[in-house]
């Protein structure tokens, strides 16, 4: 069964990240999508459990979505620009 959680819209200054997913009881799996509406790229950062940490850049109008084994933090970071747009977590046991 899917628990799909409320899209977040997020504006964030250049340089900055914010998590906008946690969860720290041992993972989960999930299904993120990021929508790019802003004039800025902007990077999907991933931690899972015993895994690297991945990040995806999100060229500007753009938007991604990814499956993801056993997530730890979903989390978004600005370079130089800032940027805005939608993230939304839909977790699942796949």
């Amino acid at each position: 069964m899917a628990i799909l959680l409320p899209q977040q819209f997020f504006s964030l200054d250049p340089n900055v990240g914010k998590s906008y997913y946690e969860n720290l009881a041992g993972g989960i799996n999930a299904a993120v999508t990021v929508q790019n509406t802003s004039a800025n790229p902007v990077s999907l950062v991933l931690t899972r459990v015993d895994a690297p940490v991945v990040t995806y850049v999100i060229p500007a109008f753009n938007s991604l979505t990814l499956s993801v084994n056993l997530l730890l933090v979903a989390a978004l970071l600005t370079g130089p620009g800032a940027a805005f747009g939608t993230i939304q977590v839909a977790t699942s046991d796949f």
